[in-house]
């Protein structure tokens, strides 16, 4: 991951770091709400890469005896506090600040400050965007959409820094228009509900990163093109008679652990079913390289999980 979506992340520390600095120093200067939302929003999505970094790294972690499948699902939990904290601390401090500018207005003091800062973060923030939309885009489906892409994706740290930089962008916006529009008409309450327009932004992708990474972190299958994969190459072997069940289950981004029920033709060896074991094995994981462990159950399959593949090859009959 260190040249997918750990720079990902890293790029979106820097630029986030920088921005957070300068949107709190302007927002003191101009006593613009909405600017103090976006330097609170800033400082949230700074706080949210350390954190996502520490899931990348803690989920390198090798296996031990109290987590033998490794700890892959770090990423996940820790992707799971960014969208608490991307709640917590940017949605309800912004819609608190934008509250407390209503019942208290003040005019915006340097105003073409604000527009050089707000202008300023657009360009960094863009460029962070430009960094997760090709690393996300590397991994998407032509024909995909990229609502569906973001379903589907199980690199959580590209989508949450995806969806941070994306509302980074429209807070941008929300920040300004409150910021002219106040500036036009001399309402400081303009100001205040650019402010709340953000948390409200920013509670709805706390939403959306929330649901995603839920599922993950309880257990998520493969993508339906992996599972074909598998499928697919288990049939290539002529040795198996029928598919039962298989369970898929991402442990990380890159780790899918995989679990069959395959019956075997009948008069194979110990040894023989042993091998084409080893075969099918690193046939899959040539196929679909995230596939990190598998395990094969050789029974008789029966019940309505049973697919046949091919036909039960005649016991052949000696003649006397």
């Amino acid at each position: 991951m260190k040249y997918g979506s750990q720079k990902v992340v890293l790029t979106a520390l820097v630029g986030n770091f920088t921005i957070t600095l300068i949107k709190f120093a302007v927002a003191l200067l101009s006593m613009s709400s909405a600017m103090l939302a976006e330097a609170i929003h800033s400082l949230a999505d700074t706080g949210n890469q350390i954190l996502l970094l520490v899931g990348i790294r803690r989920s390198k972690k090798p296996p031990d005896e109290l987590h033998p499948f490794g700890y892959g699902p770090e990423q996940y939990f820790w992707s799971f506090v960014v969208a608490i904290m991307l709640f917590f601390i940017g949605a309800i401090v912004s819609l608190y600040e934008g509250i407390h500018k209503i019942q208290n207005p003040q005019p915006i003091e340097r105003a073409w400050l604000v527009y050089l800062i707000l202008a300023i973060s657009f360009l960094l923030d863009g460029f962070a965007l430009l960094v997760a939309w090709r690393e996300f885009n590397r991994t998407r489906r032509q024909d995909e959409g990229i609502f569906m892409a973001v379903r589907r994706s199980k690199d959580t740290n590209v989508v949450v820094c995806l969806l941070e930089d994306s509302a980074a962008l429209v807070g941008l916006s929300l920040a300004f228009l409150g910021v002219v529009i106040s500036e036009l008409t001399g309402i400081a309450a303009f100001d205040a509900i650019g402010s709340m327009a953000i948390g409200v932004l920013l509670a709805a992708v706390a939403f959306v990163l929330a649901r995603e990474v839920k599922d993950l972190l309880i257990g998520e299958a493969a993508s339906p093109a992996n599972r074909k994969a598998i499928y697919e190459t288990i049939r290539k072997f002529d040795q198996v008679q029928a598919i039962g069940q298989v369970l898929t289950m991402h442990l990380a981004p890159k780790k899918i652990l995989v679990t069959m029920d395959l019956e075997f033709e009948d008069g194979l060896s110990t040894d023989e079913i042993e091998n084409v074991i080893d075969g099918l094995e690193e046939a899959i994981k040539k196929r679909v390289p995230a596939v990190d462990r598998i395990f094969i159950e050789a029974e008789k399959v029966l019940g309505a999980n049973r697919m046949a593949i091919r036909p039960a090859k005649p016991k052949s009959t000696k003649k006397d």
